[in-house]
């Protein structure tokens, strides 16, 4: 906050409130927010609405529905000059914000709590880690049941929160993608009622919580029998995927990292196909601040944790995807799903 000459941050993000001060809590339509001040003067805002079981080292200032919250945050706001505001804070809380402190400029201030959370402690580390190991022994299941050829992309897709569960974990981090044939050359297909046939690729893209931190992991695999272009195509995304961790170590840019595996897939003629970011930050959230793409030149630094996901996507015939999660370690990095990558026909 000093860096940007922030007086006042103001967090609205649940995930961000929650990492800062651990709460929890589901906002909904109400206004929910952290402020910080430089003075230390620092408060949450909490609708009356919501429940509140624990002791917080924080002040609390409650309102209800007939009351004007920003006139509440006045004492702690008023004499800043610069107000800064997370990323997440919807038009119908900030422009009346903005109306109430008309004396100070507003700026986008997430950076301040986003490069704090893009750094996993030992803890953190740890919690992702064991995520990593329940989410190995999920996808195996599923490709069990995928082998079975009986069930639905849907089906498949609706027996995964319990999978998390059983393991000790805390359901889905995200909305799984199981994508038969076709279906994988959508990049976030939702499931559906549509069954396998020989010769489909199989997209698994999914992931669970543990402690509060999630997982992610996509596979691709073959039903019965695997195409001689199937073959050519997973075996170049495979190799985009391993010369992409090769490189990651503290110093190297994360454009630099994406860049390494889109040139392997477009060298092969393959560069439209692969038509997103090679990876995402993850954490709390399944998709963080930070990217691994050729937007981002930011230096990688020891304990990020980041996908690295090239794949390439055939409209109306199949899709391939591999992905992995690394944890930059001090000399390389650490990569957290131990699934194998081979090439496999269930």
């Amino acid at each position: 906050m000093k860096k940007d000459c922030i007086d006042t941050l103001v967090i609205s993000d649940p995930s961000s409130i929650d990492y800062l001060i651990q709460y929890k809590n589901n906002p909904g339509e109400r206004l929910y927010a952290l402020i910080l001040n430089q003075n230390g003067q620092h408060v949450l805002l909490l609708n009356h609405l919501f429940y509140l079981d624990q002791k917080l080292d924080i002040k609390v200032e409650w309102y209800n529905d007939v009351d004007n919250p920003y006139h509440i945050l006045r004492p702690y706001m008023e004499q800043s000059q610069v107000i800064g505001v997370d990323k997440f804070l919807v038009a119908q809380f900030l422009i009346p914000l903005m109306t109430e402190f008309k004396q100070a400029q507003f700026v986008v201030g997430s950076k301040c709590v986003d490069y704090v959370r893009m750094i996993k402690d030992e803890e953190e580390q740890n919690a992702m880690i064991q995520a990593s190991l329940y989410n190995d022994e999920v996808i195996a299941e599923v490709m069990n049941l995928c082998a079975e050829g009986m069930m639905s992309e849907k089906d498949i897709s609706s027996q995964l929160s319990q999978m998390y569960i059983d393991r000790g974990g805390e359901g889905i981090s995200f909305t799984p993608i199981v994508a038969f044939g076709k279906n994988g050359a959508d990049t976030h297909h939702e499931g559906d009622d549509s069954l396998l046939n020989e010769g489909d690729s199989i997209i698994i893209d999914i992931g669970g919580k543990y402690k509060g931190y999630c997982s992610d992991m996509t596979r691709t695999v073959f039903y019965k029998s695997a195409s001689h272009k199937q073959i050519e195509v997973y075996n170049l995304v495979l190799k985009a995927n391993e010369a992409a961790i090769q490189m990651i170590k503290p110093g190297v840019k994360l454009c630099d990292i994406d860049a390494a595996a889109r040139t392997i897939i477009s060298d092969a003629g393959y560069g439209k196909e692969f038509n997103h970011r090679l990876g995402h930050f993850i954490g709390r959230d399944v998709h963080e601040y930070g990217d691994v793409s050729s937007k981002f030149d930011m230096e990688v630094q020891e304990g990020m944790v980041f996908s690295i996901e090239p794949g390439i996507y055939l409209q109306g015939e199949f899709g391939v995807r591999i992905e992995d999660l690394v944890l930059v370690t001090k000399d390389g990095c650490h990569v957290l799903n131990h699934m194998s990558k081979e090439l496999k026909i269930i």
